[in-house]
């Protein structure tokens, strides 16, 4: 589709990019317990706000030309390309669009690749505490997963509502991480308290990496 184009009311591509996009998290994460379903059903909810102003109602660009008026920052807010909330924030570039839009998909399907990583390896724990793999380096590289993604669709398409979702999904996301550890301790006690004092729970310390490279060479 041309950048210069109007390109909403297109309610198919809205339906297409909602199933493509919840059935491969649904694919990599699969959830068993209601505690995954209602992190892939908030994950779902912030995907369905986001490609309904993608491509079907603009509702943040109603809203903010209403508010600013004239003093919005690009000539014709509906085109595909000043669509783009941080494009049209800086006047409009091109050159910023054709650099957010890759990077934003490195920053999604790197998530979801390691929701799939991190799922793969918990299920072929066969119910023993796992500690290496991606978890080596994060105590929930699920939740980090998450995290990556939703910030990939927060730089390739922002909106009023995923802005504000995206933090509530973080705290929703931090609490369930500390239920499941709460759950853990009681399962597997000192070994697991031991684990956490080694590992960060979302982000992974430099200096764990930095010794896992070290052990590969």
């Amino acid at each position: 589709m041309p950048e210069n184009e109007y390109a909403y009311g297109l309610w198919g591509a809205v339906l297409f990019n909602i199933i493509f996009f919840g059935l491969f998290a649904l694919s990599v994460f699969k959830p068993t317990t209601k505690r995954d379903w209602r992190t892939l059903g908030a994950f779902t909810g912030f995907i369905v706000a986001l490609f309904s102003e993608m491509f079907g109602f603009p509702l943040t660009i109603y809203i903010l030309t209403s508010i600013l008026g004239k003093n919005y920052p690009v000539l014709d807010p509906f085109n595909h390309i000043n669509g783009h909330l941080w494009v049209a924030l800086t006047g409009g570039s091109p050159v910023l669009f054709e650099i957010l839009h890759p990077l934003s998909n490195v920053f999604i399907f790197g998530g979801l690749i390691i929701i799939w990583i991190g799922w793969r390896k918990i299920h072929s724990g066969h119910g023993k505490l796992v500690q290496d793999g991606i978890y080596r380096f994060v105590r929930h590289p699920q939740y980090t997963g998450f995290g990556l993604s939703i910030l990939g669709f927060l730089i390739q398409w922002p909106t009023l509502i995923t802005l504000i979702m995206a933090p509530t999904l973080l705290i929703m996301y931090r609490r369930l991480a500390k239920k499941e550890e709460q759950n853990m301790i009681q399962e597997f006690g000192k070994e697991y308290i031991d684990y956490m004092k080694r590992v960060p729970r979302f982000i992974p310390r430099i200096h764990l990496i930095n010794s896992t490279k070290k052990e590969q060479t």
